[in-house]
């Protein structure tokens, strides 16, 4: 049987076939390309169809004996979901909503979801754990937590079971260096400060340094795309034994201010980085971290690439042979 990955070409969604793909499991991938890349996948089944087109997409089920979805296809920018809030109910609500149908009727009945902490909002306790109160401050975490919502409603009609994983800032590349992170309009911190040493902007930006934190600056739980793809994996292993849907939370359970970030580039990359502070951005809270208790108790997931050194280290190596993301292949 076959694993359907929608967004497959995506950054996450790429290292998560590669490391599917390395589980001698069936992979059939679709992206409508919006901001995947093809040249980040190699699987025998590619369809470049967007979820919103029900036929073409049930047309992809009828054509293949699938047993469970991994969905990660979503528009994902936190400030434009804030201008562009229609943008995303239709992307991320309507499509997830197509999608579910044709589950149901198709009769897949398995589904693992690239949820978000942006579903908590601004935390009233630091480590963050599952039962915590979700209060998204943001239409991106607003459309995750609603697709969360209506897994919970499928599953109690129609016995989909579901996994959402709610994980924190993904960042690395495949040890390889042959597939990394590449978007067109990059947000991502680790990202952005590479591209100083790639000489594609002269210093790096810290949005306030007066925050209640050692340095000043905001500490994030930075967590390895391969530490993610593995915890997809055992999600889906969570799922074949039967078991009932459940919430996971995905992250090292330790923080790193920007300041330390910048600092462990500098050492990674032997280059200066300049970096300048300019005003809080608003909404910013203080310090996110994750509990990834449950996730370790209950699917056996174990981080293994939790060092930050290793983190950059390997999206540099992704960096510096790909200046130009996927059109230097």
């Amino acid at each position: 049987m076959s694993i359907l990955v929608t967004g497959g070409a995506g950054f996450i969604g790429s290292h998560t076939v590669t490391y599917f793909l390395e589980q001698n499991e069936e992979v059939i991938v679709v992206d409508n390309l919006q901001s995947g890349h093809k040249k980040s996948i190699d699987v025998e089944y590619f369809y470049e169809v967007d979820l919103r087109d029900k036929e073409a997409l049930d047309s992809v089920f009828k054509s293949h004996n699938i047993e469970a979805v991994i969905h990660f296809a979503a528009n994902s920018l936190v400030s434009e979901s804030m201008v562009k809030p229609d943008e995303y109910y239709n992307n991320n609500v309507y499509g997830m909503m197509c999608l579910l149908d044709i589950m149901k009727n198709n009769n897949v009945e398995k589904i693992v979801f690239s949820s978000t902490a942006a579903t908590y909002g601004e935390p009233k306790s630091i480590p963050i754990i599952e039962e915590d109160e979700t209060k998204p401050t943001n239409t991106y975490g607003e459309t995750k937590l609603t697709m969360e919502k209506m897994m919970k409603w499928f599953d109690k009609a129609y016995g989909i079971k579901y996994v959402s994983l709610r994980y924190f800032n993904a960042a690395g590349a495949h040890e390889s260096g042959r597939i990394g992170e590449d978007h067109d309009l990059e947000t991502h911190l680790i990202p952005l400060i590479l591209q100083v040493p790639l000489g594609q902007r002269d210093k790096i930006y810290m949005f306030g340094d007066d925050y209640p934190t050692e340095d000043g600056t905001c500490i994030r739980d930075y967590i390895h795309v391969m530490d993610l793809a593995t915890a997809h994996y055992l999600a889906l292993e969570y799922l074949r034994k039967d078991n009932p849907s459940e919430i996971f939370n995905l992250g090292n359970g330790c923080g790193y201010s920007v300041r330390e970030v910048i600092e462990v580039a500098r050492r990674v990359t032997n280059h200066l980085i300049p970096a300048e502070v300019k005003e809080r951005r608003a909404g910013d809270p203080a310090v996110l971290i994750a509990s990834s208790d449950k996730a370790r108790k209950v699917l056996g997931w174990e981080p293994q690439f939790n060092a930050l050194d290793k983190i950059i280290s390997d999206a540099w190596n992704w960096h510096k042979s790909h200046p130009m993301g996927y059109l230097d292949d």
